[in-house]
Formats: structure tokens, C-alpha cells, sequence
């Protein structure tokens, strides 16, 4: 699996938000609690990996499982 690349994130201190971007366009914001634990997470780990998590840009591995279930079936 490809190394997630080109998230970036701003943290304004005014309204104590974090917005997390990819490739420069706006993907999520982060307000208050849940912002201080992303940026404690950011700055503990791999910070591509951790904003492809936050964002939820990323594989889970269920992909295939997930195409085989009988509600996806006739949606080829």
C-alpha cells in the first residue's frame, strides 16, 4: 500500500481550529478537543498517516470483503 502523501495542516490560533488540507484543497476542520488530540497524535507519529487517518483518505483493507456482500453484488 502507497505512503499517503500531501496532507498539510494550519493551525489558527483565533479560533483554536485545526484545518487539515490535501493537495491544498480544505478537508476537514478540527475544533476544540478533538483538535488538541490530533495534534498531539501529529506530533507523536508519522504526520502524512495520522491526517490520512483523521480524514479517513485511506484504505481500510475491506475493500474486497466489501464488494462481495450480497447488497453490493448487483452494483457492478
Amino acid at each position: 500500500m502507497p505512503r499517503p502523501q500531501g496532507f498539510a495542516y494550519e493551525q489558527h490560533d483565533a479560533t483554536a481550529a485545526v484545518v487539515i488540507t490535501h493537495h491544498g484543497r480544505p478537508v476537514t476542520t478540527l475544533r476544540g478537543p478533538r483538535a488538541d488530540r490530533f495534534l498531539q497524535e501529529v506530533r507523536a507519529g508519522d504526520a502524512q498517516l495520522v491526517m490520512a487517518r483523521w480524514t479517513g483518505n485511506y484504505k481500510r483493507g475491506n475493500e474486497r470483503a466489501a464488494r462481495a456482500h450480497p447488497r453490493n453484488r448487483g452494483a457492478r
